[in-house]
């Protein structure tokens, strides 16, 4: 099982790092008691290359390869295609997340086209000084959403400026292992493979979007991806092969279909 954490904050010992260390911690001892083998990275965002967005849209036109910033961006998405599931965590920075995360989250934008992450799992986590509004949570569920990856839950922690360890176990310990025995639980039951119906109608909209040839040159790429990974056939109802029930299927397509008339 492999579990990355990319974590936005700068300071390696802060709020944010901490707590995702007591999910990983928690990752490795129920692994462990099922006799599993836990692959577990943490990336720092902030110690890596993500140079800001130009808004070239070259990642759109012609593909996230041929970008001309050059960074660490690709190489981060490499971790994100071979992970199980993936842990996002960034600091509340004025109500929403930091800087770090912004600029990472619009270096992907390509992605919110071509969701070539359904099928992974995701956990949101944000740490903030005080009590806070889910701004920050509804951000990164916004974009991971987008990029097909299935949310299974979203958390924020009330940290202050710095909570001492021993505070932030005796207060967070049992939260954190929860978090960990639900991203577990996710993976061994497979429920990305029961999308929901809002999702399933969101991917016959699409699907019809791109079902014919652009007029514009500029979507070509977008649509020679969805036909590569067979997305338009008639045939397909999720990116993934699914277990949702028939009801929920045949709606979700019709309930689609008929919507995609007045939105496309």
């Amino acid at each position: 099982m492999k579990i990355i954490a990319l974590v936005s904050s700068y300071r390696k010992k802060g709020n944010t790092s901490r707590v995702v260390e007591l999910v990983a911690k928690a990752l490795r001892d129920i692994a462990s008691q099922k006799g599993e083998v836990l692959d577990f990275e943490l990336v720092y965002l902030g110690h890596l290359e993500i140079k800001m967005c130009r808004g070239c849209r070259v990642c759109f036109n012609q593909g996230e390869a041929k970008c001309p910033l050059q960074d660490d961006v690709l190489e981060i998405k490499t971790k994100l295609q071979v992970a199980d599931a993936v842990i996002l965590a960034s600091p509340v920075y004025v109500e929403d997340v930091n800087g770090i995360m912004k600029n990472w989250i619009d270096r992907m934008a390509h992605v919110c086209h071509r969701p070539e992450f359904a099928g992974k799992y995701t956990y949101l986590l944000t740490t903030s000084g005080v009590g806070s509004t889910n701004h920050a949570l509804r951000t990164l569920n916004t974009a991971l959403r987008t990029w097909g990856f299935y949310i299974i839950g979203q958390t924020g922690f009330q940290t202050g400026a710095y909570m001492w360890q021993a505070d932030l176990e005796r207060h967070y310990m049992a939260k954190t292992r929860k978090i960990a025995g639900d991203i577990i639980a996710a993976i061994h039951t497979q429920k990305a493979a029961r999308p929901s119906f809002l999702s399933m109608l969101t991917f016959k909209i699409q699907q019809a979007y791109w079902k014919k040839p652009p007029e514009d040159p500029n979507e070509r790429h977008d649509y020679e991806y969805w036909q590569r990974r067979g997305w338009t056939d008639p045939e397909r109802e999720f990116y993934i092969w699914h277990k949702s029930s028939r009801v929920k299927a045949v709606f979700a397509r019709m309930t689609g279909a008929l919507l995609a008339r007045f939105v496309i």
